[in-house]
């Protein structure tokens, strides 16, 4: 049975075509991972199929009565409301029911024997509804859940208001993962997850009887749970079966034998051009000239596809620094309320070092207090001498209506346009993404905007918040090489072992220092 159908999509923002004439189809109980590199338009896939992006052209067309669940980052949690509250929220519609029924046994009092009779079927067809949706385990659920994603060691009493980043999308989540929909559509739901729940969700996932569409550049954890790929390449939408490594192999068989097939192609061109060219005007084979002719004219010529360029990343080296980049002294950092016990740390040249651990623990507020951007509530932080830093924060906080060329020309007004696109360019963007402005890029495109601004930097150390979100395979690959290769010092927080165990020397877990665990 086909859940939800789409036929000849087209979609663009200004001249910038996104999807041309793409179709999709999917049917219950698939789990399809949805893969293409950064600004191909998977978020904005996602975005139409749930109506908040109208397509130019094509239709989306859902199963009757089909729950849809999309986690959508931006949704509001209101002030006020506790993390329990939230997570019951999922189920209102138990609750509605459990009301209209309260509301029954209210009219039996009063109501004539055909008026009972009546009154007893509907609260029956109720209680068997509200028991087969598990209405009297719904505290069990929810602490499930919780205590799957770690909202348990945050506390299901606390304001949603209070969260992090981190924590309020584990509650979306959760929540989203509650509701049980008859298909679930995540965009990048790992980003805000530690290992352990990254783990937990991978389980959840295998075992999830309902169909889910999947948007991750996480390969290990998209390969445990997807049956399906689906690439976006090119303004087009191709199926493959199987995992990702599966996908690979035929991708690149097709690749190959279209490379083959346009030079067979261009060489029979070239020779049936040659013909004319040679005879069109000689009377005794002009006939054959023409012949030629009309089966160049009417040949469907095979185009490859526009190769994406590859993002290539240096890091630009300052003057070395001093041996100590930074120490601290009884430090206890947080904002109303301490968040670790005294830290006394030390960091020196050439080190490189990952900050790991739960969301919530404080790892970008330890960072944030390093830098000196938020003052600490005990204790001080030492910087070294001749210190060139270069930080990556997780996320921009507000729109941004500059073209790229214009955000990296802020900064670096020195730089003529031909360095400023040269040096987008070789971040993995094309000319149309240069082009365009900050707040119609994806995230993924966003990110090496932001990362252009940082290799246009010199610098002898690297505090990077989360650099991998978002990042295309390619890029979050390059990533690693350049940082690999960098001869500076480098702090980072990542949630990816498989990206920052070849990068760094030592390894911080934030959950040895935290006061949110007991």
């Amino acid at each position: 049975m086909s859940i939800l159908t789409v036929k000849n999509l087209s979609h663009g923002f200004g001249d910038r075509a996104i999807f041309h004439e793409v179709s999709f189809r999917l049917l219950k109980g698939e789990h399809i991972g949805l893969i293409g590199a950064n600004g191909e338009g998977k978020s904005s896939f996602m975005n139409m199929i749930t109506g908040k992006l109208q397509p130019d052209e094509g239709e989306i067309q859902w199963a009757k009565k089909v729950r849809v669940g999309y986690l959508d980052q931006h949704t509001v949690l209101e002030k006020g409301e506790t993390i329990r509250e939230v997570l019951r929220g999922a189920f209102q519609y138990l609750f509605d029911m459990e009301k209209e029924m309260n509301e029954i046994c209210e009219k039996m009092g009063e109501a004539s024997p055909g008026e009972l009779e009546t009154l007893m079927e509907d609260m029956g067809n109720i209680q068997d509804m509200l028991t087969n949706n598990d209405f009297y385990t719904i505290d069990g659920k929810v602490e499930e859940v919780a205590k799957g994603l770690g909202l348990s060691d945050v506390g299901l009493e606390k304001d949603v208001h209070d969260l992090s980043g981190g924590q309020r999308t584990k509650v979306l989540l959760a929540k989203l993962l509650l509701e049980k929909p008859d298909i679930l559509l995540l965009d990048e739901p790992t980003n805000f997850l530690d290992e352990e729940h990254i783990q937990w969700l991978k389980r959840y996932l295998q075992d999830y009887e309902n169909a889910f569409i999947l948007i991750s550049h996480d390969i290990s954890f998209l390969n445990s749970v997807i049956n399906l790929i689906y690439h976006m390449e090119n303004q087009k939408l191709h199926r493959y079966v199987g995992d990702y490594e599966e996908f690979q192999k035929v991708y690149q068989a097709k690749k190959q034998q279209l490379e083959a097939a346009y030079k067979k192609q261009q060489q029979e061109i070239d020779g049936l051009k040659d013909f004319v060219a040679r005879n069109k005007a000689r009377v005794a084979t002009r006939n054959m000239a023409m012949s030629r002719q009309k089966k160049l004219d009417k040949m469907e010529k095979i185009e490859l596809p526009q190769e994406k360029p590859k993002p290539e990343f240096h890091f630009k080296q300052g003057r070395t620094s001093g041996k100590l980049l930074f120490e601290t002294k009884d430090l206890v950092i947080g904002y109303d309320e301490p968040l670790t016990k005294p830290l006394n740390l030390r960091m020196e040249r050439g080190e490189k070092i990952a900050l790991t651990g739960a969301n919530g623990l404080g790892k970008t507020t330890l960072l944030r207090s390093i830098l000196g951007e938020i003052d600490p509530v005990e204790g001080s932080v030492d910087k070294g001498e001749n210190l060139g830093i270069g930080y990556f924060e997780q996320e921009t906080k507000e729109a941004n209506y500059n073209t790229c060329i214009e955000e990296i020309w802020k900064e670096f007004p020195s730089l003529n346009q031909h360095e400023v696109r040269s040096s987008l360019a070789k971040c993995g963007l094309t000319t149309k993404h240069i082009e365009s402005k900050m707040v119609v890029l994806s995230g993924g495109e966003n990110a090496k905007v932001r990362l252009c601004k940082l290799l246009n930097r010199e610098t002898n150390l690297l505090i990077l918040d989360e650099p991998t979100n978002h990042l295309d395979v390619d890029a979050k690959e390059e990533l690693k090489r350049a940082l690999k290769a960098y001869k500076g010092s480098v702090l980072l927080i990542s949630h990816e072992p498989e990206f920052y165990r070849e990068v760094t020397t030592d390894i911080w877990n934030c959950e040895n220092w935290t006061t949110k665990i007991s």
